[in-house]
């Protein structure tokens, strides 16, 4: 009779006994699983911050070479015209350069051919009053004058002699023609100044929309694990919720 009332006990400890093995393996589970979903999500958050692009960077790549910070932000559909502009600007600078130089290399020895110029020693201005003055004469008259004294020229030094009017206009138009290229070479550089700009502008704008973009696009999840008994008659149940939102 007690073997009898001793069954029924030992299998009601034994049944206590797997329910709390199962609690505890629960338990482990849901500690296990939750450690890796917060691993998940630091890797989540590392990928995307790797993802962000610096409008600094691309304001300094605008500045190298217009576009390249739109390139650089993912949109080159307008830097493309900025580069090809910055690619104009550059063969506009070269030509006007190589032009003036021409020109000024023509003028020079044009007035030491045509007007007995020593070219040793003289500056821009000088070169700019002999085109105005048939020669050093006239010049030193008018500024004697006019009593502008500390302006004449030393005829041993800065004499000049033109043969005609027309050898004086002639170098005159050279010489105007050289200042002329060198004065728009003044503005195709503010030409690639503003079109750095622009593409500065463009490029910050670009990067911020693409990691505005790059955020609202971002996977927003959680996992969560636990455990509930649904009737007093089944046995505990493992339950899973995954929530995910764009």
């Amino acid at each position: 009779m007690k073997k009898i009332l001793l069954s029924p006990l030992f299998l009601l400890f034994l049944t206590n006994l797997y329910a709390q093995s199962n609690s505890k393996d629960f338990l482990d589970l849901q500690a296990d699983l939750y450690m890796n979903n917060q691993t998940l999500a630091d890797l989540d958050e590392s990928e995307y911050i790797q993802a962000k692009k610096s409008a600094g960077l691309a304001v300094l790549y605008s500045l190298l070479v217009p576009g390249m910070g739109e390139l650089y932000a993912g949109d080159y559909s307008l830097g493309k015209y900025l580069t090809i502009t910055e690619g104009v600007l550059w063969g506009t600078f070269a030509g006007f350069t190589i032009y003036g130089n021409q020109q000024a290399t023509n003028y020079k020895s044009f007035a030491e051919s045509y007007g007995s110029v020593n070219l040793d020693g003289k500056d821009d201005q000088f070169f700019a009053t002999i085109g105005l003055y048939q020669n050093i004469e006239d010049y030193n008259n008018e500024k004697l004058l006019n009593r502008e004294f500390d302006l004449v020229l030393n005829p041993e030094t800065h004499y000049w002699k033109w043969q005609s009017q027309d050898q004086r206009k002639e170098y005159r138009n050279t010489w105007s023609d050289s200042e002329a290229a060198f004065d728009k070479i003044q503005f195709v550089v503010g030409a690639m100044i503003l079109n750095r700009v622009v593409s500065a502008i463009n490029a910050v704008r670009l990067v911020s929309a693409y990691n505005k973009n790059l955020e609202n696009e971002q996977l927003s999840w959680s996992l969560s694990v636990g455990m509930k008994k649904y009737h007093i008659t089944l046995p505990t149940s493992l339950t899973l919720n995954f929530r995910s939102a764009f």
